[in-house]
């Protein structure tokens, strides 16, 4: 039961649900236009260096299948070099940036609002990845310290084998003299040791 002083204040009949879902899907529709604008603003920015970088991509050997060369779409779009390279734009829409992976991390290459440094940048890469792999074909493998040769060893001779069978009867005889001959010196050893007792033995009989 409401008191008679209670004020009641009644819903406004123009307030609804519907009208305030419209103005979030409308808040919303705005922001992802920017979204779409900024993606659209990166992927032309890089389809523009990937027309710059076009013809040093074909003059890349056909067999080297490493190098992708190819603009990702996505929130953030990626001019894929290869594998663990690409460029891709800052945070101010206006600043290419080359990109490599490594183990430590990812690491810059080289960063510029102009389109030539990086695209130069870029060039460098793809060069040094071709003459790495020329060389590892080829064979070449340097030192890695300047000035250093290894020592070339020359391989053992092979042992003599005997000429005759008669070398190895006399091998034969000559190792049963030495067990022989062995074999008398230590029953001359133990003789002498236990003299005395076979003495004290013929004694006592």
């Amino acid at each position: 039961m409401k008191d008679a002083g209670d004020i009641i204040t009644p819903i406004e009949p123009s307030r609804k649900l519907s009208d305030a879902i419209r103005d979030v899907k409308n808040a919303f529709a705005d922001r992802d236009d920017v979204v779409v604008e900024m993606r659209e603003a990166h992927r032309m920015r890089l389809d523009l260096l990937a027309a710059e970088l076009a013809p040093v991509f074909a003059d890349v050997p056909a067999d080297m299948d490493s190098f992708d060369f190819a603009v990702s779409s996505g929130l953030q779009p990626r001019l894929w070099i290869d594998a663990v390279s690409h460029v891709a734009m800052g945070r101010d829409r206006r600043t290419y940036r080359f990109l490599k992976d490594t183990r430590v991390g990812r690491v810059v290459l080289a960063e510029s609002t102009e389109m030539k440094p990086v695209a130069d940048a870029v060039t460098r890469y793809v060069a040094e990845r071709v003459v790495e792999r020329q060389h590892m074909m080829e064979g070449g493998v340097e030192s890695a310290v300047p000035g250093l040769h290894r020592h070339v060893v020359q391989e053992a001779e092979p042992p003599i084998r005997s000429e005759t069978g008669r070398n190895g009867w006399t091998t034969f005889f000559a190792g049963l003299g030495l067990i022989t001959a062995g074999a008398l010196v230590g029953l001359a050893v133990s003789l002498a040791l236990f003299w005395d007792r076979i003495m004290q033995m013929k004694i006592s009989f």
